[in-house]
């Protein structure tokens, strides 16, 4: 748009002249005078009104990057403020960083485990406000296990596919209406109860900040919810992502970082990471290249980063298996090598006696 020009209009001394102006307004048409009235109005209130709508087209800007944008069945995916939602990118890295990267594997590459394979991945479902709850039996973790009902489907999909699934078995069910997510660890069928038995299970408030007691376990070893740390497709094709994403490591130490709240080793060494670090794209990391879903995942990965979650294979981002991955697209990530990341400091480890 062409910048308005303004501009002082000062009179001529015309002596008599002016007199002679004004007879000749008054001589002018009314339809004539009203035209030049509206002429001049819009000269004069269109900058006022361009800027009202500039300055509400920047409120809805800033407030739409104030909420969260990812939601699920008509519920947010936690709070804003949650600090799985909390962007890195400003954060002092970790003293421990660099020891960290190498036990992790300098030389590992990143690797996506999820993709358009309805078996690869952690897949969840949404279920209605009306779910009948069924029963849910625990096994080894009982005491660490939120006790049941569960509002969860006869026929939800289990992690590894299939009707038993295979790997770790997670099944993770979000309710409309109470906002509820749902996650068992190593599931399977009940046909004894009609409902579900599992080694641990977790309830997470989807729009609360609350952690787990102390000390205790969830459907994920760090104690932390897996559904709204998925990589998912929906956010992916939206342009973004804006939380962090869970990723195993090979080894980690006894100690956990918040929002985390249990570790799952015995060892001691510093070096090793605890459960619930951050690991952010150094910035200094050329995105040059990227393109497509694989691009919006290192942006993301920069801004919020990585949070680990469990014990396993090196560099292993989760996500939730969807038709609309693109195969080709994802197997950029396979590029960037552990040596791109470093340690974000959010806080302090927590050894539990």
């Amino acid at each position: 748009m062409p910048r308005l020009q303004w501009r002082e209009v000062i009179p001529t001394r015309r002596g008599r002249g002016s007199s002679a102006s004004a007879a000749t307004l008054l001589r002018t048409p009314p339809a004539v005078m009203c035209a030049l009235a509206l002429v001049l109005l819009a000269a004069v209130c269109a900058p006022v009104a361009l800027g009202r709508v500039l300055d509400s087209a920047h409120r809805h800007h800033r407030s739409r990057h104030a909420v969260r944008s990812a939601a699920e069945g008509g519920c947010p995916i936690l709070p804003a403020d949650n600090p799985l939602n909390e962007e890195v990118a400003g954060l002092p890295a970790s003293p421990s960083s660099q020891a960290y990267v190498e036990s992790i594997g300098l030389t590992a590459h990143l690797h996506p485990d999820f993709g358009n394979n309805p078996a690869y991945g952690i897949p969840y479902e949404v279920v209605g406000a009306s779910q009948s709850k069924v029963p849910v039996k625990f096994t080894a973790y009982r005491s660490e296990s939120d006790p049941g009902p569960y509002p969860i489907p006869s026929d939800a999909a289990i992690e590894g596919g299939g009707t038993k699934g295979k790997g770790d078995k997670h099944v993770l069910v979000v309710q409309e209406g109470s906002c509820v997510d749902y996650e068992l660890y190593k599931a399977a069928r009940n046909p004894k109860t009609g409902g579900w038995k599992a080694q641990a299970g977790a309830v997470f408030d989807l729009r609360s900040n609350a952690l787990r007691p102390e000390g205790w376990t969830s459907a994920d070893a760090a104690g932390l919810p897996i559904f709204p740390l998925l990589a998912r497709y929906q956010d992916v094709s939206s342009g973004a992502i804006d939380h962090a994403l869970r990723v195993t490591v090979p080894r980690s130490q006894r100690g956990y970082i918040h929002p985390a709240t249990h570790f799952a080793s015995s060892s001691t060494d510093p070096a090793l990471p605890p459960m619930g670090l951050r690991l952010r794209l150094k910035a200094s990391y050329p995105l040059v290249g990227f393109t497509g879903q694989a691009l919006v995942i290192l942006e993301a990965l920069k801004r919020y980063g990585l949070i680990v979650a469990d014990n396993g294979s090196p560099w292993y981002i989760t996500g939730a298996p969807s038709p609309g991955w693109d195969e080709a697209s994802l197997a950029q990530l396979k590029q960037v090598p552990g040596s791109a990341f470093e340690a974000v400091d959010t806080g302090p480890i927590v050894a539990k006696p």
